[in-house]
C-alpha cells in the first residue's frame, strides 16, 4: 500500500487482517483494547519525562527521537482504530463532532489565547 492510498479505512482493513491472521481477536475485548491504548499512550508520553518543553521541541530534529516517536503514535492510533472498530464508531465523523461541539463551547471571542476550560470562560 502506498501512502498516497492510505486511509483510516484501509489501514484499519490492514490492521484487521493482520490481528485476523494471529488469531487476536480473541483478546481483543473494549476493555482490553482501552488498557492498551492508554500503555501505548504512556509510553509516547514517557518520551517527554523529565524534558522541558524545548528539549522535546528541539528533539524534533534528531532521527532516532523522530522514529521513536513516529513509532509510539503509531502504537496510539492502531489500538484506537481497534477501539473505533470493535465499537463501530465512525472516527472521522466522531471527530468532526467533537470539533463541533467544542467550537460551541470555546467560541473564539472567548477563548482565544486563553488555555482555560470552557466553565471558567
Amino acid at each position: 500500500m502506498t501512502e498516497q492510498e492510505i486511509t483510516l479505512d484501509s489501514l484499519t482493513r490492514e490492521l484487521i487482517a493482520f490481528r485476523d491472521a494471529r488469531d487476536w481477536r480473541q483478546f481483543h475485548s473494549l476493555k482490553n483494547l482501552i488498557v492498551s491504548l492508554n500503555l501505548e499512550a504512556s509510553e509516547l508520553l514517557e518520551l517527554t519525562q523529565w524534558k522541558a518543553d524545548g528539549d522535546v521541541e528541539n528533539a524534533l530534529s534528531e532521527p532516532a527521537f523522530r522514529a521513536r516517536l513516529a513509532e509510539e503514535c503509531a502504537d496510539v492510533l492502531l489500538y484506537l482504530l481497534l477501539i473505533a472498530e470493535r465499537a463501530d464508531i465512525d472516527l472521522l465523523q466522531a471527530g468532526a463532532a467533537k470539533i463541533a461541539r467544542n467550537g460551541e463551547k470555546y467560541p473564539v471571542e472567548k477563548a482565544r489565547g486563553s488555555a482555560r476550560k470552557y466553565t471558567e470562560l
